[in-house]
Formats: C-alpha cells, structure tokens, sequence
C-alpha cells in the first residue's frame, strides 16, 4: 500500500451503499493514508493510489496520498495543517496513538499527536447509511502549556488517480451569473478556488469534480466544503499521476491562536463518487442533501414573491392586490419582500428597525396578515437580519456593532454595513428579533437575505486578533439551528445576493436556497444548470417572472419561464396585476400541472440531458418507485426558426429507464429500450419552446 508497508489491524474500510474507503497507517506511524476511494471491492486489490520509492529530490511524504498532511509531513507539494510555535518554529509532526472503528455505524477516528507542541488531531470520518458521501473533519486540541499559532487550516486531502490527466469540472460566477459550469484540463500544477468574503460568495461555488483526461464518462470523485464562511479547494496533480484535493476553511484574517487547553473543530469537507459522470456524481450528492432535509423533505408551496413587481413601494393595498390575484391562480404561499418595515423606501436606510411600517398597514401588520391567510395562503416576509443601514435607530444605538477596525473608515457597500455576529450581543438581537417575529405574526416562510460581504476585518476595542470568520458562521448556525427547533412549521430560503450563499452546511439547515437575482429565462437556464449538479432540486427556488436577459435577451414564452421554473420549487415574481387574462389562465393551468408533478420532482432521480449550450436541453426526473417519469424540455436555440422549415423532432434520450419496461405518454406506448437509445421525439415551434411531458409506467 506504501513503500513503508502497512498493518492490517491499521486499516479501516468505510462503505458506502455502492463505494468504500480504505484508509491505513503505514508501518512509520507518522500520517494515515488512502488506500481505495471507489465503488464496493476497489480496495481488494493493488492500491490505485500507491507510490513507489524513492523520491528523489522530496520526502516520501511529498508523493504519498495523505489523509491529512502536517508541513513536515509534505514540506514541498502543499500542507492541509500549518502550525507555528510562539517562538516561530513549525514542522509540526504527528504520531498515531490509537483509533475507534465502528462498521455498522460508518465512523472513523483516528488520534495523532506532536510530542512536542503537544497538539493532538482527531481525523474524523463518517459514511452515512445508504449514501456515498464521505464527511470529514477534525478536531485539534492543544494539550501543551503554551497557545499555537494555525497558519492554515484545511480539513483534509483527497487523493484520485489520473494517470491520463486531471479533468476538473468547477462552476463560477457573479452577482446575476452564478452556477456557470467549467471545466479544466489539468495536466500539472495547481487549481484553485475559493473566497475571502466571510461568505461561500458568487465568484466560485465550494464544489469540484475530478475525473481522469482518458474516462470522462466514467468514474468521478467530488469534494464539497461545509462552511459558510471563507473556504478553499486546490487540486494539484503530481508527475506521477494523482491529483490531491485540498479542501477547507481559508484565513483571510490571518492564523489562529489555539490557546492552551484549546479546542478547535475545523469545517466538515465531504468527498463522493460515482461511477457514471458528472451525472451521476449529482444524483449522489442529491441523495446525501435530501438524507441532511430528514423529515423535512417534502414537497414545497408554490409561492409569490413581490419585489419585482412592486420593489420598495410595499404597502397593504398593492400586496392585497397581487395576493388575491396570486390565489386565483393557485398559488399557496405569498411573500412580502423588501420595504415592509419602517424608514424603508429605498435601499439607503431601515435595515435593523424591523417593525412593520404604520404608513403602509394603517389597520396593523397582523390584520394585513389576516387578510392574506383568509385568501387561502400561507404568509412569508422577506429579512436581512445580518445588515444595517447608517440611517437606522439600531445604527444610531450601537454603532460598534459592525465589523470595524479602529482608527479606518467603514466600507459601505449596497448603502449597508455588516453586523459583527460573533459578538454575542448581537447574535442575541439577531436571533430574538427573528423569533420575535415568528411568535407575534402568522409566519410560514422567511427569506433570510445577505447582500454584501465582509470587508473591515476587526472589531471595535479588540484587544488581539479574532476569528471572525468563525465565530460569525458559528453564530448564524446556531441560529438556524434554534429556529428550526423553535419554528419546525416554517420554512426557510436562504439567500445572499442571489447564490452566494450555498454550501453544505447550509444544505442542511435551509430549506431553499435562492439560486440568483437574475430570473430571465435563458440566463437562468444555465443558472440552473450548474445548480443541478451540485445541489438537489428541492433546495432550486425559481420564479417566473417578466425579466428580460441581461446575458442573453432572447424572448421566452410565459410558457418556457413556467417549465424551467418547475425545475425545482415553482414560485412567480412577475407583476400579474398587468397579465391578461389569458395569461393568467395559462398560468394556473400550468401551476395545475406543477402540483400533479412536485412529488417526482422532490423525491425523483435527476438526469440532466443536454445543456443550456445546447438545443437538446432537458431535466428527467424518474420517482422512486420507477412508475412516473417527468421530463422538462427547453428549446434554446432561435424562436423563430423552428417550424418554419423542414425539420425533425429533437430527440431527448432518458436515462435509467427499464429496458423491458413500457411507458406510456398519452396514446402513445414506448419501449425503455427505445427511450434510451432513440430517445423521446419532441417537436418544437416557433411559438411552443418547451414542454413538460409525464410518462407512466405500464
């Protein structure tokens, strides 16, 4: 396994429903290392991952697949844990001390220690039951007399072979153009990807795939950060064929102090493999988001949302409106967004005073509220309890909440300065005035918005340096966490600008995430595109809206918008009070056929056919039982070519169907068989540029 050899009462295998990971401590006992990531029996034979001696020129470190690297353990080729001594010594080296295995469980921990700082590392593994995702973390505790310096933090390494070269797929963005999915050919050297920002940001998402130049279609292996601070991915490949994945926490505000007697839990990174693609590698990061909802993991209200058709001028009569048309059409959650509280008429102040605007609701927020749930729906407000306004009573109040560094001016950005939520003054208040009102007012949905990044990285009458980034991903957390004790019945979209705020960690706390700000059709094609491969389907909110592109300003049909919409949790944030009637009747047939479809959508397995690039573009959705296929099908080439010459039907090939199986489509009957290799015929016009078809098992 090693050019050192290993002991096989030092190996532990974790399996997954159809992958293991095998991991051992060599003979030397200094680091644990990969054995096999891949599917059941990988770690039977010869290591795929193994290196051979002598290295010259670098340590034996330098070359082996390490689970977890100290800087004297690789001191050339990239270290996941740098620690200084107050004297500014590092090469910290570990020894193993002992380990705790638990098969039927899925767990792993492995103990090492430095005899001489006295710090100890707990690397810890779990697999849960019936998923193929392995999470990582570990905990670093400082059992010596005097505080170490973290210079870097990363979680862990993950090694895949490449011998014909890394093929990388990662997606980045910007504010209104998030999820654009990339991929890069890496034949030496270094990838990486990460943010600054206190948040997972729009520039890149905490998500890559890695996957040998020679198999593209074949297997895969991901790795995803659970943080939503600051983070980093690097992948590196070697000369001698295998890239390294480091993934974790990244320090924009310098190292961390680990106080004597100190504990430190660093951010859970998950790896996952498939054997079918990318697009299996999704359907398998699907399953473990879906397994993270638990019980909450139904099928969620179609709603709508305000803002683009009022934006600031919110106010009882204009909501009443759009509610009672939102109902008429069979919507069952109606959102209030930005502008409902005091001060608020603009962008420039109001954030931190939220109570409910008098001038707005002269009869009182609650028999506002009233009047919404007696139309039928559930009631939703739009927050952004992190941020405040100069012009605010609480800024007024508490001007050294925010994150400030004595002596600078503050950066404002978007008219808003950022709440230091690591203070616990200010969790409290974040967390009692979200509770608040959740117990007063009818609340079934909250979006919890975040519109701009941290930039002063202090606090005001900080003796010594903080972990900021920490303590405020600690908080907000918490925070979640207590709600969703306190509020199981609500229901919450996270949202930071659009998609700035998606990653693991708040895969399992959020219900929704709110994917981008841009809702035009052909740019949100390709929004949702990448958004799929790395999240579920239940966590896609998408409106339908009257936006035109900003990147591409093709026109849609209302009835393109309704189908890539229904891609996940259908919503509107169009103005309907100016759609015909006609219109509206569209609009609620098509709303009909979303709620016949939402539970395969929920609960189905993706296939992503096609892209946005493409003029075959679709999303299949098979439910569990095998019994119902759902197909949603985009045209994106031109509106007005096809039709108008001759033409054949565009054919969507579906995935995972069963071979000898029938399905049927109306009074037409096909083959699995058929649907696979042929594929299902769909004829676009000029004026029918999507489809939602439904096929059911015979």
């Amino acid at each position: 396994m090693s050019e050192h050899g290993t002991d096989a009462a030092r190996r532990w295998t974790l399996r997954g429903a159809h992958t293991e990971y095998v991991v051992t401590v060599p003979a030397h006992g200094r680091w644990l290392e990969l054995v096999a990531w891949g599917p059941h029996g990988v770690g039977d034979g010869p290591s795929p991952v193994a290196y051979d001696g002598p290295v010259p020129f670098l340590t034996a470190g330098d070359a082996a697949p390490i689970e977890y690297a100290t800087d004297a353990d690789r001191p050339f080729t990239g270290a996941d844990l740098v620690v200084e001594t107050m004297t500014g010594h590092r090469r910290v080296a570990f020894g193993f001390t002992e380990a705790a295995h638990d098969p039927a469980a899925g767990t792993l921990a492995v103990t090492f220690a430095d005899p001489v700082t006295g710090l100890r590392a707990v690397l810890r593994y779990a697999v849960p039951a019936g998923a193929d995702v392995v999470r990582r973390w570990v905990e670093l505790t400082n059992t010596g007399n005097e505080p170490l310096q973290l210079a870097r933090v990363g979680t862990g390494g993950f090694c895949v072979p490449t011998p014909h070269g890394a093929l990388l797929s990662h997606q980045w963005g910007q504010w209104a153009q998030e999820f654009q999915l990339e991929h890069v050919d890496l034949k030496h050297g270094a990838f990486t990807i990460g943010s600054s920002q206190g948040v997972p940001g729009h520039l890149h998402v905490p998500w890559l795939a890695v996957r040998d130049g020679a198999e593209p279609d074949g297997s895969v292996w991901g790795v995803a950060v659970a943080w939503t601070g600051s983070w980093e991915i690097t992948a590196e490949r070697d000369t001698g064929g295998l890239t390294r994945i480091r993934a974790g926490r990244r320090l924009p505000d310098g190292p961390l102090e680990l106080p004597a007697g100190g504990t430190l839990t660093l951010p859970e990174v998950a790896g996952a493999y498939s054997t079918d693609g990318l697009d299996g590698l999704a359907r398998v990061w699907h399953r473990y988001q879906r397994m993270l909802a638990g019980d909450r993991l139904v099928p969620r209200p179609v709603l709508y949302n305000s803002w683009e058709a009022t934006y600031f001028a919110v106010d009882a009569k204009s909501q009443l409106e759009l509610a009672r048309i939102a109902a008429d059409l069979g919507v069952e959650t109606f959102v209030v967004d930005d502008g409902w509280f005091v001060g608020r008429n603009d962008d420039t102040a109001g954030l931190g005073d939220w109570t409910p605007d008098p001038a707005g609701f002269p009869d009182g927020f609650e028999a506002f509220i009233a009047e919404v749930r007696g139309l039928g729906l559930r009631f939703g407000l739009w927050v952004e309890p992190e941020c405040v306004n100069p012009r605010s009573r609480l800024y007024a109040e508490h001007p050294d909440w925010v994150y400030q560094v004595d002596g600078r001016p503050l950066t404002p950005i978007r008219n808003q300065y950022l709440l230091d939520l690591g203070r616990p003054e200010v969790a409290d208040f974040v967390h009692s005035t979200l509770d608040g009102l959740l117990r007063r007012y009818d609340i079934a949905y909250l979006k919890w918005d975040f519109n701009r990044p941290r930039t002063e990285p202090g606090r005001a009458g900080a003796d010594g340096p903080l972990d900021l980034d920490g303590a405020h991903v600690t908080a907000l957390h918490r925070i979640y966490d207590q709600l969703r004790r306190d509020h199981p019945d609500v229901l919450i979209e996270s949202c930071a600008g659009g998609g700035a705020r998606t990653d693991l960690a708040m895969a399992g706390r959020a219900d929704i995430f709110w994917p981008s700000d841009n809702t035009a059709p052909m740019d949100r094609l390709a929004i949702q595109h990448g958004f799929l491969h790395a999240n579920a389907p239940h966590l896609l909110s998408s409106w339908v809206t009257d936006a035109p592109g900003i990147f591409d300003p093709r026109p849609r049909s209302l009835a393109f918008r309704f189908v890539l919409a229904m891609a996940g949790v259908l919503g509107i944030g169009a103005d309907i009070r100016h759609w015909t009637p006609q219109q509206r009747a569209e609009a609620a047939g098509w709303i009909s056929r979303y709620k016949e479809i939402r539970e395969v959508v929920t609960h189905g397995e993706v296939h992503l056919i096609g892209g946005p690039e493409q003029a075959r573009c679709a999303v299949q959705y098979t439910s569990p039982d095998g019994r119902r296929v759902v197909v949603l099908a985009w045209h994106t080439g031109r509106s007005d070519g096809p039709g108008l010459l001759p033409s054949r039907p565009v054919r969507l090939p579906l995935r995972g169907l069963a071979p000898e199986a029938r399905y049927r489509q109306g009074d037409q009957s096909y083959s699995g068989s058929h649907l696979g290799a042929v594929g299902l015929p769909v004829q676009w016009t000029p004026i029918h540029d999507a489809d939602l078809i439904v096929l059911d098992r015979e």
